[in-house]
């Protein structure tokens, strides 16, 4: 059941190759909240390093994944966890999620995968949705026989 939706983009790097037989690589840099539309934008290009804003991607949260989302928050350093894939020369950002179990999953799925600083206003969004809804479960004890 979905509870809450949040558009972002997802700003990708192009890396200059690190030697001459290779092309180059791509990383996600960052992802930018509340930044919704179509179309990548270039926003710099520097010899062989670019760096591309790509929208159209929404963080959702669903109620299933509570605990991971909890786990996430709860971390020393909190990510947005970004699936992407090569297409037409580019990286498509293809799925972004702040559950720490889902993050395991795509990185577990051999797609490009990468998490980056969640953003102070994905983190109060996800606050937000916590106090509201993230019920912990009992902790049981060890039992003994």
């Amino acid at each position: 059941m979905l509870r809450g939706a949040m558009p972002i983009a997802v700003v990708m790097q192009r890396h200059p190759p690190a030697h001459r037989w290779c092309d180059g690589s791509w990383s996600v840099a960052a992802v930018v909240p509340g930044t919704s539309g179509a179309g990548n934008r270039l926003l710099e290009e520097d010899g062989e390093r670019q760096t591309w804003l790509m929208p159209g991607l929404r963080l959702e949260l669903h109620r299933d994944e509570d605990d991971g989302y909890f786990e996430n928050w709860a971390a020393p350093e909190p990510k947005v966890f970004v699936m992407w894939q090569m297409r037409d020369g580019l990286p498509q950002p293809m799925l972004a999620s702040v559950s720490y179990g889902e993050g395991t999953r795509m990185l577990d799925s051999g797609d490009c995968t990468e998490g980056v600083p969640m953003p102070p206003e994905v983190h109060d969004w996800l606050s937000a949705y916590l106090q509201a809804y993230y019920q912990p479960k009992p902790r049981r004890g060890r039992e003994h026989g």
